[in-house]
Formats: C-alpha cells, sequence, structure tokens
C-alpha cells in the first residue's frame, strides 16, 4: 500500500472515530437532560406543567412490547400514574395478547361478539391495584387487528355477492356493462362497525419498546392519533409521561375534508 493511500485511510479512520464520539456525545447530553427535566417536573419545580390541560384527552392509548408487558409492576404503576392525572378511558395493547390475558378475570363477558375486552376498574380491581378506580380499560391484541378486518372483508363481500347495497358501482365498457364492487374507506368503516372491532379513535397513543412504530395497533383506529415514543417500559419516569401530556395538549391539528 503506498503511502498516500496509507494517509488518506488513517484521515478517514480518524474523521469517522471523531464523529462517531461527537454523536455519541450530543445523545449522553441529551439523555441527561431529558432525564433532569423529568426528575424537576416530577418534584413540581417546574411551574408550567403544574396544570395539565386534558380537555383534548378524551381517549388515550398505551402501546407496551410483548417482552414487556409481562411486568404486571410496572403495568400497575403506569395505569396509577394515568389515574392520578386524570385519565378516564385507556386502551392496553401488545401484539401477543400478554396484557389480555393479565386483565382476563375482570373482563366484561357481555362484549363476545367483540375483539376488544373492557374492563370498568372502578367495579373490578382484582387485576390491579386498588389505586386504579374510576378508569375504563380496554385491551385488545394483534389478533383482534388481523380477525377484524378479516370479518370485515367477508362482510362487505358477502353483502355485495348477496345484491344488497353497501357499495356497488356498475362500470360500463365499450363491449359490455359490468357490476364490480367499489368499497370506500366508508365502507370499510361501516364494516367494522358493524361486527363490532370499530372502537374509539385514540387522541394519543404511547409506545413503550425498544420499535419506534405502533406494532401492530388497528391502523384503521389511527386517523387522527397523535404517536409519541416514550422508550422501554423499564425506565418510564412519570416526569415524562407528564411531558408527553403537555406536549400534546399543545398540538394543533388541522382536520381535512
Amino acid at each position: 500500500m503506498s503511502l498516500p493511500s496509507m494517509i488518506i485511510k488513517l484521515t478517514l479512520g480518524f474523521l469517522w472515530c471523531i464523529i462517531h464520539l461527537a454523536i455519541s456525545l450530543l445523545s449522553l447530553c441529551s439523555l441527561l437532560i431529558f432525564n433532569l427535566e423529568c426528575c424537576l417536573i416530577s418534584s413540581g419545580l417546574l411551574w408550567k406543567y403544574w396544570n395539565l390541560q386534558l380537555a383534548k384527552l378524551k381517549y388515550l392509548a398505551i402501546v407496551v412490547d410483548s417482552r414487556e408487558a409481562k411486568n404486571t409492576v410496572k403495568i400497575n404503576q403506569l395505569l396509577c400514574w394515568l389515574k392520578t392525572l386524570g385519565v378516564k378511558y385507556v386502551c392496553l395493547y401488545d401484539i401477543d395478547g400478554v396484557l389480555k390475558k393479565l386483565f382476563e378475570p375482570g373482563m366484561d363477558g357481555s362484549r363476545d361478539n367483540k375483539p376488544g375486552d373492557y374492563l370498568d376498574v372502578s367495579a373490578n380491581t382484582k387485576a390491579l391495584g386498588c389505586c386504579q378506580r374510576q378508569m375504563t380499560i380496554e385491551c385488545i391484541s394483534g389478533s383482534d387487528g388481523k380477525e377484524g378486518i378479516a370479518k370485515a372483508a367477508n362482510l362487505l363481500c358477502s353483502t355485495f355477492l348477496n345484491g344488497d347495497s353497501y357499495t356497488q358501482e356498475n362500470v360500463k365498457s365499450e363491449e359490455n356493462i359490468k357490476s364490480e364492487p367499489v368499497f370506500t374507506e366508508t365502507d370499510m368503516a361501516n364494516a367494522l362497525k358493524s361486527i363490532g372491532c370499530a372502537g374509539p379513535e385514540p387522541d394519543l397513543l404511547l409506545v413503550y419498546g425498544p420499535a419506534r412504530c405502533h406494532l401492530g395497533f388497528p391502523t384503521w383506529r389511527l386517523r387522527y392519533t397523535e404517536i409519541m415514543h416514550m422508550g422501554p417500559l423499564k425506565s418510564m419516569k412519570y416526569g415524562a409521561l407528564v411531558k408527553a401530556f403537555h406536549n400534546f395538549s399543545k398540538k394543533y391539528q388541522n382536520y381535512g375534508k
């Protein structure tokens, strides 16, 4: 290897190390500042977080990684914080249904036709600590999303084949006239509602886990939902939850026609 090529290689390697170190330091500083802010919020030293305006937060969804959903202590603590902050309606989701099994003893059995199970914590506190009262919890899993969309598709197809007018359009061609199904978003929403899989749309969705995505949460319920990643459940912080609610209260959404 010639001397110039060795110098170029060493220079590029040195620059890469410098850039990597700079990014690592910035990430570390950002994490330290975030943790410090969460501590100040939890201790009540930041006045702007004292009075949260949660009028827009009528329905909250929590997505938890299935591997962390088995930590019942953290789940119970999170629900305690939500109840303390005044949240009345919560949807818990994990793709494998771990949370669903956790709350199964207290679920409302009258909703056999609906995949989402509900627990009225004000009436039943066996699955939770006594602090989560007067809060309604819905539990869904990844299978509910797949089952719901399959049932809705079957309903639309059977309705079309039976000649009913869920949505049908006659498409004219030069040779003949064919009747083809044309299903719109409204048709699918009505079908999901008919089979009990529509459910309310969350105003805010908090994701606890390593992935920055909704992990399979039913997408038809996320049309106008604000999504925030909260990091791993094991390192959740009360201050981070308050900050997320504060940031959401400052959001302004434009709804198109």
